[in-house]
């Protein structure tokens, strides 16, 4: 059956350090959906972050520092819904886990003995109507609907002297939300239509920075004008998920 078409994205907001029978969590996840023949899915490493346990930030020094990484999951939602009820909640002891509509134009292999069919955009459809409703232990899920905001930047914005980045960090940990992540990308451009890209000789070049905060419509509206006077170039999107797993220990630090 063709993958090409409306399903589901799966993501997994963990650290580095997080373990399950000795392994890393996010590289059991990676190894249960290939397992599963689920369609694909991908490691991001962040760079700073925060959830339950405290800010965390990457380091190129301590090869063991804890670090934001999330796991990103596609496949229909029937063999979504299938792969959290199974293995999620032997998995994840750790972290948050949202769904969301992904809208799949191309999935090509090698081997692919089938016509390359050309692209095209799906129609609008509602938002989380293909995110299917889970049954699961009820420690391991919340169900419950959010939003998706993310933050497009550079590493060299600055708020007050400190990196945007670390600044909406800190504000969103300060309000109370729930996580932020925030990942480096290695070449792009912005309003400006400046293109900038990642390499040896030139350090101090400024990247693309994506900031993801997920948490309930209420607590991100409080984040809104924050935001609004920290933020003087970029890009801001929201979008819907549905919150299925956000588990913590209540010792852990905040």
């Amino acid at each position: 059956m063709s993958i090409i078409g409306e399903h589901v994205l799966l993501r997994a907001y963990l650290l580095t350090t997080d373990q399950t029978h000795i392994a890393p969590t996010y590289e059991r996840l990676v190894q249960r959906a290939g397992r599963a023949r689920l369609a694909g899915a991908t490691v991001i490493r962040g760079i700073y972050g925060f959830g339950s346990r405290g800010i965390h930030a990457s380091s190129a020094w301590h090869l063991v520092d804890p670090a934001p990484v999330i796991v990103e999951i596609v496949d229909s939602a029937e063999r979504i819904a299938g792969f959290a009820n199974n293995e999620l909640g032997s998995i994840l002891k750790h972290g948050l886990v949202t769904l969301e509509r992904a809208a799949v134009m191309m999935y090509r292999h090698r081997a692919a003995a089938e016509p390359k069919l050309p692209m095209k955009l799906p129609g609008i459809i509602k938002d989380l109507s293909t995110v299917p409703g889970l049954e699961g232990s009820a420690n391991m899920k919340s169900n419950e609907d959010g939003v998706l905001l993310r933050v497009f930047a550079g590493d060299s914005d600055e708020v007050a002297g400190k990196p945007l980045y670390e600044a909406v960090v800190q504000k969103a940990r300060e309000l109370g939300l729930s996580g932020a992540t925030v990942l480096r990308g290695s070449m792009g451009f912005g309003a400006n239509s400046v293109l900038h890209t990642a390499k040896v000789v030139d350090l101090s070049t400024d990247l693309p920075i994506v900031i993801e905060i997920v948490d309930s419509q209420e607590n991100i509206q409080r984040l809104l004008p924050h935001l609004d006077a920290m933020v003087k170039e970029g890009m801001i999107t929201m979008e819907s998920v549905r919150i299925i797993a956000y588990r913590h220990n209540p010792q852990d630090a905040t």
